[in-house]
């Protein structure tokens, strides 16, 4: 079955079908266009969609939605609009409208792809090929309507990512998911040059309980500072409400974790019983994922055991907690190989504290630290960058390489204490961590997305150095 006709597309968009055609799959960047997909030609501040028509039909789009007819009108199938982001909009509507299974939508400060794809993996487990759920990092203000789009009408579950830098971002972007369930996973000092205080990120990220559907639950950071903040928000929208973590009192918690030599094994209490289950991954910031998608499984009346088992399976992602052997220039007991933790897609504090800890924890040879500089963080950034300072000593890291110009203060501070070099960007990074890098370290690579420290990661596994 098609994922939408020409007929549905000009119906959910109030646009005009320049013929009968149907397509299979969504897409707005013109590179990721393949055979039978609509493309959305938007307008961009630096680039117009409109110039790649011809590319994407050349590589077998079905059709388009456009605001100016192409020129090879009668070889180039078309919804013609007034405006193709409005337009994309409405399409998710008609998506989300069509759609009447549960739908969870997912913020917070960190870990919210991550838990995106810890709650995929559970319910995928239970419903094989039918959980449908945003790829990549899509959770902005293009991203969720193309991933909303792209859900099929027979989907009996949708997980939904949703992020912003300002506030009011997610209440657009909520009332175009319309959750059963909404997810924060914790509140912290991200994108705070965009606020007042971390109360306003609280607000913001509290913005995702304005599109609850009637009777929707809020599954809310036991642990968290802001806690009683984000309750009060949900129960200002009648939202049944459930909370998770460590602390007594949690409605979702963790009695006892343990360290295996795959993961971490939990002993969780939920809403009155109790799971044993196991994280195919360490780390304290991922049992803190993990019961708040054992949460949201419960709110939607999925299989909590069989989640359990999914959660086992579960692998790191790549730039999010992937763990690669690569070889090192040395022999050895370890046959010539180093672990690198690739945690390269983005850095804030909090991650980058809970990601020290996991490091902290490798054993290993010797652990070195490859860290880029952090971003958004405001009058405070130095403050920020200096105080990982004592989470990279307690990590045990024998080396570390700082790179970018804004860690210099995390330079001044671990300036007699720990040996590290610190260097201008991720070229300068990567030699550095060769010339180092020997049989049995464990070394941990993250920073900003803006950083380009994937590059590092991708140039070891390559084998290239």
């Amino acid at each position: 079955m098609s994922l939408w006709t020409s007929a549905d597309i000009a119906a959910a968009t109030g646009g005009t079908a320049s013929a009968d055609f149907v397509v299979d799959g969504v897409a707005f960047d013109s590179r990721e266009v393949g055979p039978g997909d609509l493309f959305v030609a938007l307008k961009g501040a630096t680039t117009d969609g409109h110039k790649f028509l011809d590319q994407v039909f050349s590589r077998g789009a079905g059709g388009a939605i456009v605001s100016t007819p192409p020129a090879n009108a009668t070889e180039a199938p078309h919804v013609l609009v007034p405006d193709t982001m409005a337009a994309l909009e409405a399409l998710a509507h008609a998506s989300r409208a069509r759609m009447h299974g549960p739908v969870i939508g997912i913020t917070g400060s960190v870990g919210k792809t991550g838990t995106k794809e810890m709650l995929f993996a559970c319910l995928d487990r239970g419903a094989p090929g039918t959980v449908h759920r945003s790829l990549k990092s899509y959770n902005n203000h293009t991203g969720v309507p193309l991933s909303v789009a792209r859900m099929p009408a027979a989907s009996r579950y949708g997980v939904f990512e949703m992020g912003m830098n300002h506030a009011g971002e997610i209440s657009a972007l909520t009332r175009i998911v319309r959750p059963h369930v909404a997810i924060i996973t914790t509140v912290a000092s991200v994108h705070i040059e965009f606020f007042k205080d971390e109360a306003g990120i609280a607000d913001a990220k509290a913005e995702i309980f304005e599109g609850l559907a009637p009777g929707g639950t809020a599954i809310i950071p036991y642990d968290n500072i802001h806690r009683d903040r984000l309750i009060a928000a949900a129960l200002a929208v009648d939202a049944r409400v459930v909370t998770f973590g460590l602390g007594e009192g949690a409605d979702v918690r963790a009695l006892e974790t343990m360290r295996t030599t795959s993961g971490t094994f939990v002993t969780a209490r939920l809403l009155g019983r109790e799971l044993g289950f196991t994280i195919g991954q360490p780390g304290a910031h991922l049992v803190s994922n993990a019961l708040a998608v054992l949460a949201a499984v419960e709110a939607v009346g999925a299989d909590v055991a069989i989640a359990g088992l999914a959660l086992a399976d579960m692998g790191g992602l790549a730039g999010r907690g992937a763990r690669v052997s690569v070889p090192t220039a040395d022999g050895g007991p370890n046959g010539g190989r180093a672990l690198v933790i690739d945690e390269s897609y983005n850095a804030n504090p909090t991650s980058m504290r809970a990601t020290l800890e996991v490091l902290g924890a490798e054993p290993a040879t010797r652990r070195i630290a490859v860290l880029g500089q952090m971003g958004e963080l405001g009058a405070d950034s130095a403050a920020f960058h200096a105080g990982l300072a004592e989470p990279v000593l307690a990590a045990g890291v024998a080396h570390a390489i700082l790179v970018g110009e804004g860690m210099q203060p995390l330079a001044n501070a671990l300036e007699g204490r720990l040996e590290f070099v610190h260097v201008p960007d991720a070229s300068a990074a990567r030699a550095a961590l060769i010339a180092l890098l020997a049989d049995g370290d464990a070394v941990l690579v993250k920073g900003s997305n803006s950083v380009g420290l994937s590059a590092v990661v991708a140039a070891l596994s390559d084998g290239k150095g």
